[in-house]
Parts: C-alpha cells; structure tokens; sequence
C-alpha cells in the first residue's frame, strides 16, 4: 500500500483533487436523481401514493442504522492492500450501485398490480439505497483521511467533492426537466419512459465516474486494521457521548431537510404552479454556477479566516431570510423565483462545500479523547445521518403533498398548486434556521478548538515515531 513512507507515492495535488471529485460526481448521479425525481415518478407515472412512497423512504432508513454502521465496522477492521485500505471499495462496488439505481425507474411496469409496484419499489430502493450506495459510500467518505494528513489538503478535498456534486446536479437538474418532461392536454408531465432511459445513461455515468476516482486517487497515510475486540458498549457510548458527531449529525439532518426539500420541491412547484420546466432547468443552472463561482472559490478562503463553524451559520441563516422574502413576495413571475432560489443556494453552498472536511475534524476530535482511529464508523454513523436527513425530506415533502390533496388526478388545481408554493418556501426556510441553531448550540468545534486538535494529533504522532 502507498502510505507517507512511501517516495513512489505522488505528493497530494491535483490529481487527487479531480480523484474525489468524481467519486461525488459518480454518487450524485444516483443519489440527486432519486432525492429529485424518484417521488415524482412513483406519484405521476407509477401512480403509487405520496404518502407510500415517503413513508418507504423513511422506513428504509432503520436498515439504514445496520447497514451503515455494520459498513464502517467492515471497512475499519479491513487490512490495507497494495491500492490502499478504502479505494478497492469503489472500483468493487460501483457497477450494482449503478444497476440498482437504474432499476428503480423501470415504467414498463405502470400498469402492473398496484401491490407489484410497491414492491418493486420497495426492493429496488433498499437494494441501491441501503445495501450498494452504502458499500461505496463509506469508504469514499472515510478515504480523504488517508489521502492526506494536512487540514487544508482535507479542506481542498471537502471542496473538490462538492464541485462533484454540483457538476452531477447541474447535470441531472438542468438535463433531466428538459428530456424528461412532455406536454400533454396543454400540462407538463413526467414521461416514464424516458425516465428509464435517463437513468440508465446516469448509471453508466456513474461507473465512469467512480473508475476515475479509483486510477486517480491515492492513499497515503497508513490506516492500520482495527483489531480491537468488537465493544458494542464502549461504541455507542462513545458515539452517544461525542457532542462534535451528535452536532454535525443534527446540522445534517437540517441541511439535507433544506437541500432536498428545495430540489423535490423543484418537480412540483415549477411544472405545476408555474408551468415552467425551462424554469426548473435554469434553477438548477443558475444554482451550479453560483456554487461553482462564488462558493468554491471562497469557501476555503473565508473558513479558514472565520473557522468552518462560523461561516457555515452565518450564511444558512442569510439563506432563510431569502426563502422568507420569497415567502412574502410570493413572485408570479417564475424566473423571480429563480432568483430567490439562486441566492439561497449561495448560503446553502458555503456549508455543503466544507461540510466534509468538519467531518474530518469530527474524526480527529474524537481521536484526540478516545486514542482510537475509527474513520470508518463515524463517517458511517454521519452517512447515516444524511439518509435520514434525506428520507425525512422525501417523507415529509409526500407527507405534505398529501395534506394539500395532492394526486395525478388534484396535480393542476389551484388551491393544491398554491400550497405547493408555499411549502417550497417554508420547508427549506425551516431547514435553514434547524441548522444555524445546530451548529451554533450543538456542534463544539469552533476555529480556535480545530487547531488545538489538529496540534495535539501532529504531537501525539511524531512522538509515536
């Protein structure tokens, strides 16, 4: 294995860089496509329940609690091999993540049973979900680790990562609306199959993806097996007890409750309310470039200056006031809307680029109380985490849906499409204020208590030799 003791081994660059952020790039293809589109499908072309699909997406994330944590624990006591301890996961698993996904959105099967449907959805679901995007997941997140030892090099990546995910959003949001949708009597409807279609072309992106992120990557800091005897006990009290996880864990749940009520919300309050999917599309544009523009270049810059901590509460409370202001205004017009969305995601994209590397801080906050290394589970308690965040803004997004009497025979009337508005408004505003007041209140790891951390590790390893 390539470790820091290695001189055949590249020094960090970019290679690296452009490395993980395909491994994004390859996960969002699967994962925005269902947290954007895979609701609407069931609702509009399956014609499955809101509130069934919701609930699924929810219901998913107790096997979740298993399969996350069971992964981190697999990939922690794993023995490093000569591609490294985390990177053989990837190249292993990224062909049934893909399959899995590409299955979800099968419409040749519309007019089957109604009890069929749910259970292919069901199954389908829980096999990508649960079972492969957790297998690839946990080791890509838990890898920037062993990629370098250096806090800014782990910033960077945190960063590159992001762009990834911002490129397969500008991908599947801006791509998808415009080959996706079709007018039928005078209404924009999502047609099924080309669904099937789009998501077979996003697995085979995904793989692509993953292939580059496994030849560019490499592992440099010797990660160790954790032989240590399996403690139930002593793991969830440590977990339990660590006040950084449990704040970033909240903070996460918040921003995916933000996210992606703003991106399901998108299917709905765009062709429905507005009649627009050129809208859609530009939303999701519009988005990707002040990411890429203003988030990426900055975001490093100004957390390194105000700590990660501060910068992240500062703008997903300016977020909240601009979906407030939207709220109010109410624009009939839907490139307004466009431009409050486009704004908020500004906020919105300052915490997601550097989300990743406050998880690293987690996992060295943690090894400076405990004296163990345990990558691998905490970035699976934390993955876990986002599912939850995820499923609880699918659930709540069809929970609510349901309440305003949302159908594929109510989709177009005025009192659902007026409600549809305002919850793409209040859901995310809600979301942004949870996760300012996470941070601020929960989460310990400010600015100066980042450094004292990152100095005491770089002691305590020169002393180990």
């Amino acid at each position: 294995m390539g470790t820091d003791s290695n001189s055949s081994v590249q020094p960090f660059g970019i290679k690296d860089k452009l490395g993980y952020m395909f491994g994004d790039f390859g996960n969002d293809f699967t994962f925005i496509l269902s947290s954007s589109f895979m609701l609407k499908f069931y609702t509009d072309v399956m014609g499955i329940s809101s509130g069934v699909v919701g609930t699924l997406m929810m219901a998913a994330r107790f096997i979740d609690a298993f399969t996350d944590v069971t992964m981190g624990q697999i990939v922690d006591r794993s023995k490093p091999t000569k591609d490294g301890k985390f990177r053989p996961w990837i190249k292993r698993m990224c062909g049934p993540v893909a399959i899995a996904s590409f299955l979800i959105y099968q419409s040749a099967f519309a007019n089957m049973a109604y009890g069929f449907k749910v259970f292919w959805m069901v199954v389908t679901y829980i096999l990508w979900g649960s079972i492969f995007y957790t297998s690839i997941n946990i080791p890509y997140g838990s890898m920037a680790s062993a990629i370098s030892p250096d806090p800014k090099d782990r910033a960077q990546l945190s960063t590159w990562r992001s762009i990834g995910g911002t490129l397969a959003g500008l991908v599947i949001g801006v791509g998808t609306p415009l080959f996706a949708y079709e007018t039928v009597n005078g209404n924009t409807v999502l047609s099924g199959p080309r669904m099937t279609v789009i998501a077979g072309i996003f697995g085979v992106l995904a793989i692509i993806c993953y292939l580059f992120c496994f030849k560019l990557v490499r592992e440099r800091v010797e990660v160790p097996a954790n032989n240590q005897k399996l403690d139930i006990a002593r793991l969830f009290k440590s977990l339990v007890t660590n006040r950084s996880l449990l704040g970033i864990i909240a903070a996460a749940i918040a921003l995916l409750l933000a996210m992606l009520t703003m991106q399901g919300m998108a299917g709905f309050v765009f062709p429905n309310f507005y009649g627009s999917a050129e809208a859609q599309s530009l939303s999701s544009l519009t988005g990707t470039i002040v990411m890429l523009a203003i988030c990426a270049p900055l975001a490093v810059k100004l957390s390194t200056k105000f700590g990660k901590k501060e910068l992240s509460t500062v703008s997903c409370l300016a977020a909240a006031v601009v979906y407030l202001a939207c709220l109010i205004i109410h624009p009939a017009n839907p490139y307004v809307y466009v431009a409050f969305y486009t704004v908020a995601y500004i906020g919105l994209g300052f915490f997601n680029m550097i989300i990743w590397a406050m998880i690293t801080d987690v996992i060295d906050d943690s090894e400076v109380k405990n004296g163990i290394r345990e990558d691998g589970t905490i970035y699976a308690v934390y993955s876990f985490a986002r599912k939850i965040g995820q499923a609880l803004s699918s659930g709540l997004t069809g929970a609510l849906l349901s309440m305003i009497g949302y159908t594929q025979a109510t989709a177009f009337d005025p009192d659902v499409t007026e409600g549809i508005f305002k919850l793409s408004c209040i859901a995310p505003l809600v979301g942004f204020v949870l996760v300012a007041l996470c941070l601020w209140f929960i989460y310990p790891l400010n600015k100066k208590r980042v450094e004292e951390n990152v100095a005491e590790l770089a002691r305590r390893h020169k002393a180990q030799g």
